[in-house]
């Protein structure tokens, strides 16, 4: 027995020496992902990189939600002047113009070249890459969570006035409210006015009708880009829809009234709305048992020749003052990503639309569209694609857009309130908008957009 005991501890010895001369494995290299989503996106954000750690042992990325858009971007921009910045992190639309100055970035391009990825840069769809595009078509980020705006509109509401079909321009939807009005809808078309609507009612509305936010082509050919939707069709638009509210076919909904416009749809209680295709999924969980609705492409004013519309959400940035090794690690990230079988995963677990033609067909092999509750978000590609992007509705490239934004909303909610006539207001926001645009040019004196 002690023969045994002996040729045991032998054994473990040995093993243990064994162990001990073996070089330990090399733990993964770290690097940080921020992004601003939160809630049911957060955890699918949380749940992508969980599968990319798992896909591969030489990286790790750690994701961290800042709460919102506005507040990953500020916190991007303190931390890099902290030298404590991120590897990746995700840049709201609005923010490209901000980013594409700061000269704080690895270019996207050059960075998946670099470390021996071949990414296919013309398989983005268009109207997705050229918001995001520098005036040459070059991609410095990657489009990430992408979506457009869709009409949705509850079938059994018209059927009951004999219609089967959403209505294709502005003219045919003034009839329908009106007799969904006279049917006994309280709410043939719900709409909000704050600065976020603006994507919405100026900025979607403007591209698919060729109109201009700004000079300059929407300020890709300069800083000294200055608004002039106030002599656009949106005049016309904002009279229409001012009007439709007076006679009672349009209500205001939102949080601040208790009810916002996708619960007021989703409940049966207006039977339109205009809002993101990511808001898809979000109404699929909480309508009305039994309640048959679909999507459409936003309406257009008659003789119009349709163009795309714009692509909203967010692109990846890869940041400057990182190490070799962080770059190898978000490399490999950002090419889990592109990878169409994430994108399927993506679009699965979000209302967000695959941003590449490739990730698209996948998706269409694989049966997603053919089926509830993922049938009707291909009209969100038809709507994107719906033209060749012309120098105007390629995207909107003009600095501090947030406060743009958040001076529509002032003025909208003005006329509405009957403060300021429909001209008068739009006037301000431009006379607005273009103290912005004075202020951000001003602050990158000197410098141009590339």
């Amino acid at each position: 027995m002690s023969k045994l005991k002996n040729y045991i501890s032998a054994a473990a010895a040995g093993v243990m020496s064994l162990a001990l001369a073996l070089p330990a494995a090399a733990a993964p290299t770290k690097f940080d992902f921020w992004f601003g989503l939160s809630g049911d996106l957060e955890r699918v954000v949380q749940t992508m990189c969980k599968n990319f750690n798992e896909s591969q042992k030489d990286y790790e990325v750690v994701c961290t939600s800042q709460g919102n858009y506005d507040a990953t971007l500020q916190n991007t921009i303190a931390a890099f002047r902290a030298g404590k910045q991120p590897a990746v992190v995700q840049v709201y639309d609005a923010g490209t113009a901000t980013m594409m100055l700061s000269g704080a970035y690895y270019p996207a391009g050059k960075l998946m070249s670099e470390n021996g990825y071949k990414i296919d840069w013309n398989d983005y769809f268009p109207g997705i890459a050229r918001y995001y595009a520098t005036s040459k078509g070059e991609l410095l980020s990657f489009p990430f969570n992408s979506s457009t705006a869709l009409l949705y509109w509850n079938k059994d509401a018209f059927a009951k006035i004999g219609k089967t079909e959403a209505p294709k321009t502005w003219e045919e939807a003034a009839d329908d409210m009106k007799a969904l009005k006279g049917a006994g809808y309280e709410c043939p078309m719900a709409i909000n006015i704050s600065g976020n609507e603006s994507w919405q009612l100026m900025e979607q509305f403007s591209a698919i009708h060729n109109q201009p936010i700004a000079t300059k082509n929407n300020g890709y050919d300069g800083l000294d880009a200055r608004l002039e939707v106030n002599k656009t069709k949106f005049v016309k638009y904002v009279t229409d829809l001012k009007s439709w509210y007076d006679q009672g076919l349009i209500k205001i909904k939102s949080k601040d009234l208790g009810q916002d416009m996708v619960q007021a749809f989703a409940s049966g209680d207006c039977q339109m709305i205009m809002t993101s295709v990511g808001d898809h999924g979000s109404i699929t969980k909480t309508q009305k048992a039994g309640m048959n609705w679909d999507v459409a492409e936003l309406p257009v004013y008659a003789g119009t020749e349709r163009k795309n519309s714009l692509v909203g959400g967010a692109s990846l940035w890869v940041l400057s003052g990182k190490s070799a090794d962080e770059y190898k690690g978000a490399a490999a990230f950002l090419n889990f990503i592109h990878d169409p079988k994430t994108a399927l995963f993506w679009s699965t677990n979000t209302g967000y639309i695959p941003v590449t033609n490739s990730g698209f067909e996948f998706m269409k092999s694989s049966g997603f569209y053919s089926k509830a509750p993922y049938k009707g978000r291909e009209v969100a590609i038809a709507s994107l694609t719906a033209s060749e992007p012309t120098p105007i509705t390629r995207g909107i490239r003009l600095g501090n857009f947030t406060q743009i934004r958040a001076e529509f909303g002032n003025q909208m909610q003005a006329i509405f309130a009957n403060k300021v006539g429909v001209q008068e207001g739009i006037d301000n926001l431009v006379k607005n908008g273009d103290a912005v645009l004075e202020r951000f040019e001003a602050t990158y004196k000197g410098k141009q957009l590339p």
